[in-house]
């Protein structure tokens, strides 16, 4: 078993329910607009959104394009023109209280805390994140946390990984393991920066891509498996 001394987790979707706090800024934001939110403009928005980050992640386009254009592109194929970087920032304003953890997430970094080097790898915005990870209780756990918008690049991206490296004392690339639910952002980025990955991947989507991560789980408790220790925590998290 393969021994490991530095953790590099993501946020959305691997310790974070983006997903909820997503649909709870949507209908927040419409709410007050006094615009019906439905499904079908709900789905529609999450594949602009999705759409617009994988170009980031790609280095298309800048950070400040996603949360600028992604409501007036949204509208505009509704046939209203509106301004989308008003709306960006309302509906950023909703995204920061989104806090809900992903099952089992608070218990296994309580466990991993006091055994590993653990940071935050993340190419969210840097204020929306801070405040989703002091507000779940995650912030104090991490010995640092690096988001995209600081560090001027993004996952995948080697310069992203580099810049982190370069501020990790001691690393060793062997001993360094990621922990993300993207195929394309985190075991791509940390395929490109010589380090082992592990997809979280809950809903066994198929790996329709040529990226192949070391480890696949399911589960976030299947990491203990991973790194060879037992569980200790009992706490109950709040979902």
């Amino acid at each position: 078993m393969k021994h490991y001394r530095t953790l590099l987790f993501d946020v959305d979707d691997t310790l974070l329910d983006f997903q909820a706090a997503e649909v709870f800024a949507l209908r927040s934001l419409f709410e007050e607009q006094n615009i019906p939110l439905t499904l079908d403009i709900e789905a529609r928005y999450k594949q602009i959104n999705q759409g617009l980050w994988r170009s980031f992640e790609e280095g298309k386009i800048k950070r400040d394009e996603i949360v600028g254009t992604r409501f007036s592109l949204l509208f505009k194929e509704y046939g209203q023109s509106v301004d989308g970087l008003a709306l960006g920032m309302k509906y950023r304003s909703y995204l920061k209280e989104g806090h809900q953890l992903i099952s089992g997430a608070i218990e296994l970094i309580e466990d991993l805390k006091n055994k590993y080097d653990l940071y935050i790898v993340t190419n969210g915005v840097a204020e929306t994140q801070d405040k989703r990870l002091r507000d779940s209780g995650l912030f104090p756990l991490f010995k640092d946390i690096f988001v995209s918008e600081d560090t001027g690049f993004q996952k995948p991206m080697k310069e992203f990984f580099d810049y982190v490296f370069a501020r990790i004392p001691d690393i060793s690339l062997e001993e360094t393991l990621i922990i993300g639910d993207s195929l394309t952002s985190d075991i791509k980025g940390g395929e490109l920066a010589g380090i082992d990955t592990c997809w979280f991947n809950p809903k066994t989507k198929p790996n329709q891509t040529e990226i192949t991560p070391t480890y696949q789980i399911q589960k976030l408790e299947e990491l203990y498996h991973i790194l060879n220790i037992e569980r200790e925590s009992e706490t109950v998290s709040q979902h």
